[in-house]
């Protein structure tokens, strides 16, 4: 419910976990991981935006890092 709304106009990728996925538990993330997979769809990196605060442009920059050198 609201995934079309969220994803509206959007290029990034958007998972809505399941129960019978529960990707959630199985990657082992925490509330607002940003998740960056590679091309292989593998994990390459977690990046939590509630202990990187985004406005700050280290935080951002290393957010872009992260997502640019998964390749």
């Amino acid at each position: 419910r609201g995934n079309s709304t969220i994803t509206e106009g959007r290029d990034l990728p958007w998972l809505q976990d399941t129960a019978e996925a529960d990707v959630w538990t199985a990657w082992g993330v925490e509330y607002r991981d940003v998740v960056v997979l590679d091309a292989d769809g593998e994990v390459h990196g977690v990046y939590n935006v509630t202990d990187n605060d985004l406005g700050e442009s280290a935080a951002y920059d290393a957010l872009l890092e992260l997502i640019l050198s998964a390749g």
